[in-house]
């Protein structure tokens, strides 16, 4: 699927959008303006597009409800574009194998998490999060790109309506159906995760593509608790689980950096994405669907197509942990069956 069709195929989540369909048609507007302005010389252009507000029940780490700012107690998910700073170093983006640049400096990525930090899982109205204690370095990343360990402060999914679209970032313009997100936060330069969350290089966010494939099993016990999470607002605990599991076994990675990709979209993220996907069936990318954007009482609306569109890569470089030489030479030209392909 290519940017444009990306663009103007995603939805905006119903937990944000009202019952006027001309509201929802404004906001999916917006939506598509503010990309092309920024990817325009018009770049400045876009600043002007105000996105209405709503209120949340509950602070959201997701995206940065408890920002120290004016608006802390208003609509946190696509509060108001000027809030973003900037706005050259935004997230997704599509990576390009041809295009990115390996970086033979770049560390390994050491991941130890502590599962007994892993507290519950909470439908938010955009995503499900499981959220994790964060008051000591119990989970933790380091290495790679970063020049200090990051504490684990959660994870969540994207993931579309099928299976031929769901995830934010993209390779090569190809889609998966869905895409893992474990979002850190620098502990030394910062205080708390609100305030790393607004400044650079506060985050480190590890992305982990989901492709069709056999059956997860360590997966299948976060979809088993799905049901108790159905509706926004629904939280249930969740003890005792390493998300390590959920980690492909290819070490090697592309980093850039980025933002949140729901707002404020601040600058503040050091993107690692890993290059293997990890493998999931279909039925349990279906029990991520069942579950709705709204609460008990309310019409429901299937929580799907909850993606941010592809932004412009600017003047941006996307470094790669692996050589991929061999990528530019099966395509200038064939080269034996030893070869490798890209997965």
């Amino acid at each position: 699927m290519s940017v444009g069709e990306r663009l103007y195929s995603s939805k905006v989540p119903a937990s944000y959008l009202g019952a006027d369909q001309d509201f929802k048609l404004k906001m999916v507007m917006m939506s598509c303006l503010r990309v092309i302005l920024q990817a325009s010389p018009c770049k400045a252009l876009w600043r002007r597009f105000q996105i209405p507000r709503s209120m949340l029940a509950r602070p959201c780490s997701l995206y940065t409800c408890t920002y120290k700012t004016r608006n802390g107690a208003l609509q946190p998910l696509w509060e108001s574009v000027d809030l973003v700073p900037g706005g050259d170093r935004q997230s997704p983006i599509n990576i390009r194998w041809r295009d990115s640049v390996y970086d033979p400096g770049l560390k390994p990525l050491t991941i130890s998490y502590d599962p007994t930090t892993c507290l519950h899982v909470w439908n938010n109205g955009y995503s499900f999060l499981v959220e994790f204690e964060d008051s000591a370095d119990k989970s933790v990343i380091k290495g790679g790109p970063l020049e200090h360990s990051y504490r684990l402060k959660q994870f969540h999914f994207h993931w579309g309506a099928v299976d031929a679209w769901g995830s934010e970032h993209t390779v090569d313009s190809k889609c998966y159906p869905a895409e893992l997100h474990l979002v850190h936060w620098n502990a030394v330069k910062f205080e708390n995760f609100e305030d790393a969350a607004l400044e650079e290089n506060g985050l480190a966010v590890i992305g982990v593509f989901l492709k069709l494939g056999k059956y997860h099993k360590e997966l299948q016990k976060l979809v088993d608790i799905l049901p108790s999470v159905k509706h926004k607002d629904m939280l249930v605990e969740f003890g005792s689980f390493n998300p390590s599991c959920l980690m492909p076994t290819c070490p090697d990675y592309w980093t850039y950096s980025g933002s949140l990709t729901t707002p404020p979209l601040s600058e503040s993220v050091t993107w690692i994405i890993k290059k293997q996907p990890i493998e999931v069936d279909h039925d349990q990318l279906e029990q991520f669907r069942t579950l709705l954007f709204t609460s008990e009482g309310e019409k429901e609306k299937r929580m799907v197509d909850n993606f941010r569109p592809l932004q412009p890569l600017l003047n941006r470089t996307v470094r790669s942990s692996f050589p991929h030489d061999y990528v530019l030479n099966i395509q200038a030209k064939p080269k034996s069956s030893t070869s490798q392909v890209p997965p």
